[in-house]
């Protein structure tokens, strides 16, 4: 099949990619003509593991093109187009669709063939019939409007691409149930489904989904604090809990909070959904609030330890990014604690495998960066674990003891055990752990 791709972020990149491996013709396009240009040598601004390979094979092998005109989609007369551009939150939390729309608009102007118009941006309920009215008065080409959400884990997207839990596509017509079976057929081979569903219910899977995961870490995070208070065990508790099927265990760790472009966008537009709806949305403003409690947890106990002025002390952070394996830093329980100890006047080093430079666009002066882990907590006072890359789990304690100031390790993913850690000789703090 043709497919065009409008918007080449995470999610368009990504499925571009991956529709070209899978044997599809397909154009990405972008406004961003450095990107685009970036992008036509193999160059990917986001890091994804294993996305630079399939990015530069498909193009060596002529089936994922770059451009920076719409029209050139339109021109190839693709039999889908999937809408892949971001829907950023404003102030009140309603998600911003200027994006979208500006880019169907141009879709109508220069359509010449009839197509399947896809939404895989994450939208408000009432969205894709909102495009469908928008643009049956802008065109006289027949089209549909599909609703296909993604459910894509940064770090590990190719993967939940090639091998999707379960598709979901909200669609009116035969026709287009057939298309999109035959695109996502390769997928599913394992007999995970593809859901064919109304509209408005694959546009609220999405807000849906992110919302629970969201309000499953909220809950842990909040127990955590009980946890402490009752010198309980977070882990001890996570486990009993997660052995009852009905609950599971994923999505159950105590941490410092969760950040990323889904979770917390998604839980304040689905909040702000129900408010224009005039209905409560007291559970959802919760999880909000306590994940943004959680993220100065940390920070507090600091304060508890050292006092609130931490001038003339060295506070080491391990990991910026909102999770391992990218280098995402959109809220990131790092910028609040950075905040934080700036102004509690702390001298801070930093560390991450991939998202320095990131942080550093925020932070060019105040925040001393190196990717020498070792080398940021030399003469700290105090080392914070903010994200659980893989070379964090098991490093040289003795040597770590022997350069830190004070030995003193504020873990906020608990990938370390309590005993071991007094053991060899630190001061240690995790969450929910008496």
């Amino acid at each position: 099949m043709k497919i065009g791709i409008i918007g080449t972020g995470y999610v368009g990149l990504v499925s571009g990619a991956c529709f070209a491996e899978s044997g599809h013709q397909v154009i990405c396009v972008d406004k961003d003509s450095q990107k685009i240009d970036k992008l036509r040598q193999s160059e990917i601004p986001i890091y994804e593991p294993g996305l630079d390979e399939l990015v530069d094979r498909n193009q060596r092998e002529h089936r994922l093109n770059f451009s920076c005109q719409i029209r050139d989609i339109c021109d190839a007369r693709p039999e889908v187009i999937f809408f892949t551009v971001g829907t950023p939150p404003k102030a009140d939390g309603s998600a911003d669709l200027s994006f979208l729309f500006q880019a169907a608009e141009e879709v109508a102007k220069y359509l010449v063939a009839p197509a399947l118009l896809v939404s895989k941006s994450t939208v408000p309920v009432g969205t894709c019939r909102k495009l469908w009215n928008l643009l049956q008065q802008k065109t006289e080409i027949p089209f549909e409007i599909i609703s296909n959400p993604e459910f894509l884990k940064e770090g590990d997207a190719i993967h939940d691409f090639t091998k999707p839990d379960r598709i979901v596509v909200g669609c009116q017509s035969e026709q287009a149930k057939q298309a999109m079976t035959h695109l996502y057929e390769p997928f599913v081979r394992t007999d995970n489904p593809i859901l064919f569903v109304d509209l408005e219910s694959a546009e609220m899977i999405k807000y849906a989904s992110n919302a629970f995961l969201a309000a499953k870490i909220s809950f842990m995070n909040e127990l955590s604090q009980i946890c402490q208070a009752t010198c309980a065990d977070i882990d001890a508790v996570r486990k009993g809990m997660g052995f009852d099927k009905r609950i599971g265990h994923s999505f159950m760790f105590a941490g410092v909070g969760y950040g990323g472009s889904c979770f917390p966008k998604d839980v304040k537009a689905l909040a702000h959904l129900a408010e224009e709806k005039g209905m409560s949305h007291q559970l959802m403003s919760a999880i909000d609030e306590v994940n943004e409690r959680q993220k100065n947890y940390l920070a507090e106990r600091l304060a508890f330890k050292f006092g609130s002025d931490l001038k003339g002390k060295t506070i080491a952070l391990w990991g910026l990014s909102f999770k391992p394996k990218t280098d995402d830093i959109r809220e990131a329980p790092a910028l609040t604690m950075i905040n934080r100890l700036l102004k509690m006047g702390a001298t801070v080093r930093a560390t991450d495998p991939v998202a320095i430079e990131n942080m550093r666009q925020i932070y060019p002066e105040q925040v001393a960066f190196s990717h020498d882990q070792y080398a940021v907590i030399e003469g700290a006072d105090a080392l914070v674990l903010l994200t659980e890359w893989a070379q964090y789990r098991r490093p040289d304690f003795l040597k770590m003891k022997a350069i830190m100031r004070r030995a003193v390790i504020f873990d906020g993913r608990n990938i370390y055990q309590s005993q071991a850690m007094k053991a060899l000789g630190f001061e240690y703090e995790g969450i929910g752990k008496s």
